[in-house]
């Protein structure tokens, strides 16, 4: 069974990561996570945060001698900013705790965020110990499983890559032709540099007005094979799987499989994508469109697995709106945690983390396997099945 978890706060001591399911004998380092989380951080529009923070996940446990053991993974991140943090965080009792600077109760709800429903759900008279946990900040544990995950995948030639379609008003004129290059170099995750710069320019407003701006990430798995996923039940769908990984990223607030909407105002005609004939019972079944973002049924159908979803403006703002006290239900402006002006480009890192995540369980649910060869050779004899039938006996 592959699964994983985190733990961890903001401004706590770290974050704590387990990852359970990978086969034995899967090749892994520190510096591969450190890759992923190193591309987390950068993106046009961070905050602060991202030059405090130097994340580096340590492996603990579930790898000896730079291969997985079967057991178990635990990773942690450390959290540099904790030392400004050692008596509001702090794990033990506090005697004469002073509610004054970092340790002052807060008490002005931000709109848009955990903070409300968080206090009333869990008893609390201050939002803390929610915001605490239901900040992005959390997302850094989910690129370091993500990165087991995507590791996992490149023994399958399954890659995962994002781009940005678009931040506040400005979207790209195509998602055909991306190059991958330019992508990584841009601070804004955009393939096209005139569009790239004004995406620039629209976070720099928002920034000058003490607001925020959100956007649209497309993330695209290339190699799935046919058949991850099922449509027997409504928990094993694909399509499904990937929609709450996304969904489940803060701040997003919807999720496309495919162009989505793009093409809800076709007819059926203009939409399916047809079945290509066979020339090579090798490489078979082929589309000539991929409008149904690569799944059909709620599985895989060998087509590139390509997902989109839309991230909102961040909630917290340096000019703030006004909202409500706690304590009083009395007016006043919600409280500002140091924050981004716009975490579009990151998001895409983190996307492509939780599509990891989702694509590694389905392939582990289908093919099994305690050691990475089991598993490779059991792929491997299900891809000898996935021909026309008349030339599979």
């Amino acid at each position: 069974m592959f699964r994983w978890f985190t733990a961890g706060e903001s401004h706590g001591q770290g974050l704590v990561i387990i990852v359970e399911g990978i086969p034995a004998g899967m090749e892994i380092d520190e510096e591969f996570i450190g890759v992923q989380l190193a591309r987390r951080q950068k993106g046009y529009g961070r905050g602060g945060r991202m030059l405090i923070e130097q994340d580096w996940a340590h492996i603990e446990t579930g790898v000896r001698h730079g291969k997985t053991m079967g057991s178990p993974i635990a990773l942690t991140i450390k959290n540099k900013d904790w030392v400004n943090w050692l008596e509001a965080m702090s794990v033990e009792k506090v005697e004469d705790y002073k509610e004054e600077g970092r340790n002052q109760r807060v008490t002005r709800i931000r709109a848009g965020h955990a903070d409300l429903p968080g206090v009333m759900k869990y008893n609390f008279d201050d939002v803390r110990p929610v915001l605490e946990r239901s900040s992005a900040r959390e997302t850094a544990s989910r690129v370091a499983a993500g990165a087991l995950a995507r590791r996992f995948l490149e023994e399958f030639g399954i890659s995962i890559k994002s781009h940005v379609i678009s931040i506040g008003k400005i979207k790209i004129p195509s998602t055909s032709d991306i190059d991958w290059d330019k992508v990584e170099q841009s601070d804004v995750r955009c393939t096209d540099e005139n569009t790239a710069e004004l995406m620039r320019r629209e976070i720099d407003e928002a920034k000058e007005a003490g607001d925020t701006v959100g956007g649209t990430v497309e993330v695209i798995a290339e190699n799935v094979p046919i058949g991850l996923g099922s449509h027997t039940q409504w928990d094993l769908k694909i399509d499904a799987l990937v929609a709450q990984a996304f969904m489940s990223i803060n701040a997003v607030k919807s999720v496309s499989i495919g162009p989505g909407e793009e093409i809800m105002d076709e007819w059926g005609s203009k939409v399916q994508d047809v079945i290509l004939p066979v020339s090579n019972p090798d490489d078979p079944w082929k589309r000539n469109t991929n409008n149904a973002g690569g799944t059909e049924g709620g599985m895989s159908n060998g087509m590139p697995l390509v997902a989109r979803f839309a991230i909102k403006p961040i909630a917290t703002m340096r000019n703030p709106l006004p909202s409500v006290d706690l304590d009083t239900g009395e007016e006043v402006l919600a409280h500002f945690e140091r924050s981004d002006v716009c975490q579009v480009p990151p998001a895409g890192v983190i996307g492509e983390a939780m599509m990891a995540l989702v694509i590694a369980k389905c392939m582990l649910d289908k093919f099994g396997g305690d050691s990475l060869s089991e598993t490779y050779r059991n792929y491997l004899g299900y891809l000898d099945t996935v021909k026309p039938r008349n030339t599979y006996k």
